[in-house]
């Protein structure tokens, strides 16, 4: 019974990192047409009564403004370029922070390699076990995917709005264009928003929208970007 419950476990192992490892080599090429967090929002918008709403479009990293990846980079990693998936740094400080101040809003590290793992392959939440699959998931693609492929796949599975999904989906809801032509200001906006979608508007922003966009905008300017 024992051997045969070693064998199972053994199979059950080798089936995980076979199977995973080779979603993650597949979507290397293939667009990521749906994630987990699509189908959970559409989910809650049922239970909850609400208009089924999914908006998405899958465009090439090409078809995107440039401005773009600036932005979130600006905003959300600006390392990307530079480090292997984490930032231990930002890590080392976030954690300090917490600890100092365990009264406010938890200070978050994620780059956007370990965003990206979690929006294509995780589900939302911060159980130590969902961290645990993060850091693998985000390990893979860091190794397999250029670092074009994880900002492509970045841009478009991030939810930049209620039911909205992806630069070129709130690029055409929340200003009339496609993502290819968001303006550099558009692009702060978007990123702006980031933090929670769902409750900061690009399409109506706040004076503290306006805020984090101009912060962005400067940030912009110091940040590297990809080759040409």
């Amino acid at each position: 019974m024992i051997r045969f419950i070693k064998k199972t476990l053994k199979w059950i192992v080798v089936a995980f990192f076979a199977s995973t490892i080779l979603s993650v080599v597949a979507l290397r090429f293939v667009p990521v047409f749906f994630t987990p967090l699509m189908f959970i929002r559409c989910y809650q918008q049922v239970s909850e009564g609400k208009e089924l709403k999914l908006e998405h479009h899958w465009v090439a990293f090409n078809e995107i403004s440039p401005h773009m990846p600036v932005a979130v980079m600006a905003s959300e990693d600006a390392k990307f370029l530079k480090h292997h998936g984490f930032d231990y740094e930002a890590i080392e400080h976030a954690a300090k922070r917490n600890m100092e101040h365990p009264e406010k809003r938890k200070l978050g590290a994620s780059t956007i390699s370990q965003q990206t793992a979690k929006n294509v392959f995780l589900w939302p939440g911060r159980s130590w076990v969902r961290k645990g699959f993060e850091v693998y998931f985000t390990s893979l693609i860091e190794l397999l995917w250029p670092k074009e492929r994880i900002m492509e796949v970045y841009l478009n599975s991030i939810e930049t709005g209620d039911g909205i999904y992806g630069v070129d989906a709130v690029a055409e809801a929340h200003f009339g264009t496609d993502a290819l032509h968001l303006t550099k200001a558009q692009c702060a906006l978007i990123a702006a928003t980031l933090p929670n979608p769902r409750k900061f508007s690009s399409k109506h922003p706040s004076t503290y929208m306006l805020k984090r966009q101009a912060r962005i905008l400067r940030e912009m300017k110091f940040v590297q970007t990809f080759p040409k």
